[in-house]
């Protein structure tokens, strides 16, 4: 392995941009592990998008032998010891540790203000009063709390054979901070390159986003974000990482997991048509939409975005309701991607055999186990 020594992060401060950041994802749909090398330099092509102020990867099905445990990766700013002392603390009083050690990094790569980063898989310890928690509400409400009193502790990801690795750095640098495409195999690898808005760059708020095995990419910005946040800590979702995409990863997480809806449901709380456009419509979508915008009227997402969503066995592209941030995808065989630009599938697989725009509002939603991504190829290139 090449190994570049004194490494310096060509990271900078940009002026302000509205438009840029990109976002990556590929799928095998048949379940097959592969290393990150597409992801990374499929997300290099659209090096412009981002300033170096943050970069990241969700990766899936990267913890075969620990599979049945909860990965919880957490960082310690300023290599905190004193934080780490109370998380493990609260980690044995709440859970079986099962396994830990500090995430592997590359000690030649250089980041800026990089933490001291740290992986546990754990077990559930309920207490009798915790019984009727379902396992999923239980690490939710430890994830918030670790997040919201223990200083300069972050949970970066908290779900099964998953995990998020990110920080400040273009994401190419991430990826050899931590060794990715050296050390992980994946059948779902999503990307972020970051060019911030209105929100500082810095470790935990770079993306992705994630709760439980639930991870958001996220390109725009939500002028909503007060109201989305809001009406999620009415349902015990607390915002503490100083950015306005972390409402759209427990806002999936309260719509899908734990009331049960399907993404093409969720999708029209997010991105909703505008109200002339509901008045137009035939009597059964006209009183499904005025009851959604009704009941999650403050789970809107109003302003410019494009997401991909990611969770076991499923990930899910949706801009918003026009289309102010860019989305594609793209097929061949086994294998999808999102992406903020054609040009970066094309990077790592010119020979598509589909590749299509999404309507504004309307998710793509790639699934195990299933052809759909190549059908109606008649809308191909």
């Amino acid at each position: 392995m090449l190994v570049r020594q004194n490494y310096e992060s060509e990271r900078y401060v940009p002026d302000k941009e509205m438009d840029a950041c990109g976002i990556f994802g590929v799928m095998n749909t048949e379940g097959v592990r592969f290393g990150g090398r597409m992801a990374i330099d499929a997300i290099k092509n659209m090096k412009v998008r981002g300033s170096g102020l943050g970069g990241g990867f969700a990766i899936y099905g990267l913890y075969p032998e620990y599979r049945d445990y909860y990965a919880l990766h957490i960082i310690y700013q300023n290599s905190n010891l004193t934080a780490k002392e109370e998380v493990e603390a609260f980690l044995k009083k709440y859970f079986y540790m099962v396994f830990d050690e500090e995430i592997p990094t590359n000690p030649d790569i250089r980041l800026f203000a990089s933490p001291l980063a740290w992986r546990y898989f754990v077990a559930l310890q309920k207490s009798r009063a915790e019984e009727d928690l379902s396992d999923e509400e239980y690490v939710i409400s430890k994830v918030m709390y670790l997040n919201s009193h223990i200083e300069d502790a972050y949970v970066l990801s908290s779900g099964k054979d998953m995990g998020v690795f990110k920080g400040v750095g273009f994401p190419e640098e991430i990826a050899d901070y931590f060794m990715l495409d050296q050390l992980y195999q994946g059948y779902i690898w999503t990307v972020h390159s970051r060019f911030p808005t209105n929100t500082p760059g810095w470790w935990g708020g770079a993306h992705p986003l994630s709760i439980l095995d639930w991870t958001v990419v996220h390109n725009g910005e939500l002028s909503s974000y007060g109201a989305n946040r809001r009406f999620l800590e009415m349902h015990n979702y607390y915002c503490t990482l100083y950015t306005d995409s972390e409402v759209l990863a427990y806002a999936v997480d309260l719509l899908m997991r734990r009331q049960g809806l399907p993404i093409e449901v969720a999708a029209k709380i997010f991105a909703p048509p505008m109200w002339d456009a509901v008045g137009r419509m035939d009597d059964g979508d006209k009183e499904l939409y005025t009851a959604l915008r009704m009941v999650y009227a403050p789970l809107l997402m109003n302003g410019p975005f494009t997401v991909i969503v990611a969770h076991h066995n499923e990930m899910i592209g949706l801009t918003d309701r026009i289309r102010l941030r860019p989305l594609t995808a793209g097929a061949k065989g086994e294998l999808v991607f999102l992406s903020s630009e054609e040009a970066a599938i094309r990077a790592v697989c010119p020979d598509l055999e589909r590749v299509w725009t999404p309507n504004g509002g309307e998710p793509v939603v790639v699934r195990l186990h299933t052809r759909e991504h190549l059908q109606s190829l008649n809308k191909s290139i």
